[in-house]
């Protein structure tokens, strides 16, 4: 009678401990969950789209939330008393997400952090045997993209990336449309995204750190700084320590989406960016409100804008993905997609959503982890590639607007001043994953 996953990781926890089998060796060949086997989840990061991801694991009956973790204590008691509420269960609540990491019977780790935090929480939850349900972007820079990507692989750790418009019926329909040819040749690939949220209002002063809040373990392996308001819940991804701006926000959706679309799987052959901000030159945000990137390829170009602390933008859509063809265009965002002819090329085509991505994204997560598929709708690799991308426009913005070429296989631009933002650097006691 096979082993239950669970069982596995037991059992071998002992080899792993007396030195008998090396630690990712644990991950290579798990047995399959039977059908009405429980799966334990468990949530770093209560807030915000940590919260809401795991409210789309809820409604299948075999999961069980057995844990969660914030720095704040005044979300994490409020989820929990939400949590028994609604769905009868009683998490353990942890401070530290090490602690919870220890839990032998925990299957699955959803991680809804900001972004600096990503990384290294990722890299532990691989080495402690759970699978891994990732937030977008997966990292914060470059080589926290590659360190995620080695430990999924390292500890065979099955991942979702949450960029759900990849389970999304409307956007593989679109794929499709785009792979049959019907467009004639491609040769833009243009997205766009315009966001109130994205520009601040002017800064306010440091203030004490609210009750509750551990604001220490919150900036982690970031620059030590003194609390802000405008750096803490939601604003933090203005500012690079933590986050990229609208890039590496909505644009890891919607740059994921052109390269699907294209059947794009590698890096452009050069990125040139510029961006400052000009809409709101007195707001706190770092990050750009004003932003332009083109990404050359050898056959089309791919360019993205976003204009901060608005949200008009073109065909009457806020945000979008557009693809330009020899016999039409084809304009796509989450509500629908539609080809708009070239005169009389083409008939005219529309699909729309069905709003269903994100429950469908974590039911495809669910099947792999019970079949130990690790090719699930948004692998690492994938999610890496994304950030990647965001990344490097970002970098090409911020040292001046300069063209740069990024070689994937030796992790290096073709100028210095580049490279010095390929990887950050980690405040001690914390230390970048060496995998």
């Amino acid at each position: 009678m096979p082993l239950s996953r669970r069982s596995f990781l037991k059992k071998t926890s002992y080899l792993v401990a007396t030195g008998l089998v090396a630690p990712h060796i644990i991950r290579a060949n798990p047995s399959v969950l039977g059908a009405n086997d429980k799966v334990n989840v468990a949530l770093i990061g209560c807030k915000g789209m940590g919260w809401s991801n795991l409210m789309d694991f809820m409604p299948h009956p075999e999961v069980n939330c057995v844990a969660l973790c914030d720095i704040d204590n005044n979300i994490l008691q409020s989820r929990a008393a939400e949590l028994e509420k609604n769905h009868g269960m009683k998490p353990a609540l942890y401070g530290d997400y090490r602690k919870l990491l220890d839990d032998k019977n925990i299957d699955i780790v959803i991680i809804g952090t900001p972004d600096h935090w990503h990384c290294l929480q990722f890299v532990d939850a691989c080495a402690a045997g759970k699978d891994v349900y990732v937030e977008k972007p997966i990292a914060n820079s470059i080589a926290e993209c590659d360190a995620m990507v080695a430990a999924a692989q390292r500890y065979n750790t099955v991942v979702q990336v949450g960029q759900q418009q990849r389970s999304s019926k409307h956007w593989q329909e679109m794929v499709k449309y785009l792979r049959s040819g019907q467009l004639g040749d491609i040769g833009r690939v243009h997205v766009w995204a315009n966001f109130n949220y994205a520009a601040m209002q002017p800064p306010v002063p440091d203030s004490d750190v609210p009750a509750g809040v551990d604001f220490e373990t919150w900036l982690g392996p970031t620059p030590k700084k003194t609390f802000n308001s405008q750096r803490f819940h939601g604003s933090w991804r203005m500012f690079w320590d933590y986050g990229g701006g609208l890039l590496t926000d909505w644009g890891v959706h919607l740059l994921d989406m052109g390269l699907w679309g294209m059947d794009v799987q590698g890096m452009p052959l050069s990125v040139q960016a510029t961006g400052g901000n000009f809409l709101y030159p007195n707001g706190a945000h770092e990050t750009f409100d004003t932003m332009s990137v083109t990404y050359r390829f050898p056959k089309h170009i791919m360019t993205w804008e976003n204009n901060a602390g608005v949200e008009t933008g073109p065909y009457g859509k806020c945000y979008g993905v557009l693809f330009r063809g020899t016999n039409g265009m084809l304009v796509a965002n989450r509500d629908d997609w539609e080809v708009i002819p070239e005169g009389t090329k083409l008939a005219p085509t529309k699909m729309v959503a069905d709003y269903q991505d994100h429950r469908d994204h974590v039911t495809n997560f669910l099947e792999c982890v019970k079949t130990r598929n690790r090719n699930t709708a948004c692998t690492i690799e994938n999610g890496s590639l994304c950030a990647k991308y965001a990344q490097i426009g970002n970098i090409s913005a911020r040292i001046g607007g300069e063209t740069l070429v990024y070689d994937d296989a030796k992790k290096k631009f073709d100028k210095g001043e580049a490279n010095k933002l390929l990887k950050p650097k980690y405040r001690s006691p914390w230390k970048f994953p060496n995998l």
